[in-house]
């Protein structure tokens, strides 16, 4: 199993990306704004979401990254995102009868 790559590739950054979705692992994982190096940048870093919370369960055990800010792994749901000219904001939304939740907003560069 290959490396999964935690900082924002420097083509996204050099795009002025403001937000990476991905779904390779099966649970919810939100990310500080980071730099390609790894570093959390407030003002110009890529905000990352890890939302694969439909499939099938972890099974193993999530090492905590450089930059997470939230793991959670027993909870299945969708990932929404309001996405508008200057800015974003994000919800997890668990089925029903999960309690988990998490939601916040950001700026866009």
């Amino acid at each position: 199993m290959g490396t999964i790559r935690i900082s924002p590739p420097p083509p996204l950054w050099a795009s002025h990306a403001d937000v990476i979705l991905n779904g390779h692992a099966h649970r919810y994982e939100r990310y500080a704004p980071l730099t390609p190096g790894g570093k959390t940048d407030l003002q110009n870093g890529i905000r990352q979401f890890v939302a694969g919370t439909g499939g099938a369960p972890e099974g193993s055990e999530v090492q905590q990254a450089p930059g997470v800010e939230v793991v959670e792994t027993g909870t299945s749901g969708v990932l929404k995102l309001d996405l508008s000219a200057g800015a974003y904001r994000w919800e997890f939304v668990p089925i029903a009868g999960q309690t988990f939740t998490d939601s916040g907003d950001g700026s866009c560069h």
